[in-house]
């Protein structure tokens, strides 16, 4: 495999031509343990369905950019940038679901996915970025390691993946 990373923003056809790809990249990240929504057992299906159903939607309409970092061939990474505001927010997009896939972790990807939304938020005319994580999660230091800013921390805001037990997610923003 190669070692160059592309970095390229997808289409919902490219995306639908993709779904198992990006089904295996989210799959492989909860089950990793990543608190992204979902929890175990967490089956290809709804991976897939996820994809399908949460994100193609968005894509089709317009008001959600996706990105997708390849490496060799293969689906490394993916970041979203939600703009589909209401008319007194067009200043701000929401960066969601940032995902590397655990065998590639530590390698500046996240990094570059986060630097290319904030450059696709600049150019639809954003000016803030806002985004939450579970709190304590290797996310959040990277975020701060960009430039995000603490707005808060909400308790018990999410289920972890592997247990009942509730965790707490930061919610952060950035000015750009």
């Amino acid at each position: 495999m190669t070692d160059t990373v592309a970095i390229a923003e997808l289409s919902a056809a490219d995306l639908a031509a993709r779904l198992p790809e990006f089904g295996a990249l989210l799959q492989a990240c909860v089950e990793d343990g990543a608190s992204i929504g979902f929890v175990l057992p967490f089956a290809m299906e709804a991976a897939q369905t996820y994809w399908r159903d949460k994100v193609l939607p968005g894509l089709r309409g317009g008001g959600l950019v996706l990105l997708a970092a390849e490496q060799g061939g293969r689906i490394v990474g993916t970041v979203q940038l939600d703009h589909d505001t209401f008319p007194n927010q067009r200043h701000r997009a929401e960066l969601r679901k940032l995902l590397v896939h655990p065998d590639c972790r530590r390698r500046g990807i996240a990094r570059r996915l986060v630097a290319e939304i904030e450059r696709r938020a600049t150019k639809l005319g954003r000016s803030l970025i806002t985004l939450d994580t579970r709190t304590g999660d290797t996310a959040e230091p990277l975020y701060a390691s960009l430039g995000y800013q603490v707005a808060g921390i909400i308790p018990d805001y999410c289920r972890d993946a592997r247990s009942d037990r509730l965790d707490p997610t930061t919610v952060m923003y950035k000015p750009l």
